[in-house]
C-alpha cells in the first residue's frame, strides 16, 4: 500500500479509529491495539485518540508477519481476568458491517467453547473468534501461522454460513481501498 493501512482515511477518520469505534459500539470488553514497536504514525494516532497506552502490545519482530502480533497479544499479561474469548480481527477489513460482526459474536455465544468463523462457499473467513483455553495455545504453538493453528485444531473449528460477500475482500492494494471505501460508502 505505501503506507500503514490502518492509518488511511475511513468515514471521518481512519481505518484504525473506525474500527475501534465499531468494536465499541458491539460492546468489546477490551480493546488492545498490537502494533510494531517504535512505529511512531501509528502511535501518534493512537495517542489522538486516546487510546490507552496499557492497551497497546508491541511487537519487536513484526517482519515475522501478522501470526507474530497475534503471537505477542496471546503472550500479553494486561488482558482482564474475566474474559472468555478474544477476536482476531484484521485491519484491512474496515468495510465489514457491524451486522455481520454481531453475527459473528452471537455465533460465539452459541458455541463457547469453539474457535468461530464466518464462512462463505465453505471457506473460513476473518475474523476469528477463540475462548480462552485456544487463544492460551498461541502463546507456545510450534504452528507458522495462524491457518496451521486452526488445521491443528480443526476439532475446535465451528463456522456459520454468511451471505455477506464483503467477506471475501481486504485491503491489499491502493485499488482495493477505493473499491472498499465505496462498498462501504454504499
Amino acid at each position: 500500500m505505501g503506507e500503514p493501512k490502518l492509518l488511511l482515511p475511513w468515514g471521518n477518520g481512519s481505518v484504525l479509529e473506525h474500527l475501534l469505534r465499531q468494536w465499541e459500539s458491539l460492546q468489546a470488553s477490551q480493546l488492545v491495539v498490537v502494533c510494531a514497536t517504535g512505529a511512531q504514525p501509528m502511535i501518534r494516532e493512537l495517542d489522538r485518540l486516546g487510546f490507552p497506552e496499557a492497551n497497546r502490545i508491541f511487537n519487536a519482530a513484526p517482519e515475522e508477519g501478522m501470526f507474530s502480533s497475534i503471537r505477542c497479544a496471546a503472550a500479553w499479561p494486561g488482558w482482564d481476568s474475566k474474559l472468555t474469548h478474544w477476536l482476531i480481527t484484521l485491519g484491512d477489513q474496515p468495510h465489514l458491517p457491524a451486522v455481520t460482526l454481531q453475527e459473528l459474536l452471537d455465533f460465539g455465544a452459541r458455541n463457547p467453547d469453539k474457535i468461530c468463523q464466518p464462512m462463505r462457499d465453505s471457506r473460513r473467513k476473518h475474523p476469528v473468534l477463540l475462548p480462552r483455553h485456544l487463544f492460551a495455545e498461541l502463546k507456545e504453538t510450534t504452528a507458522g501461522d495462524l491457518k496451521l493453528f486452526l488445521v491443528e485444531h480443526a476439532r475446535d473449528l465451528s463456522g456459520f454460513d454468511c451471505e455477506d460477500e464483503r467477506l471475501d475482500f481486504d485491503m491489499d492494494t491502493p485499488e482495493d481501498y477505493e473499491r472498499l471505501r465505496k462498498l462501504y460508502a454504499s
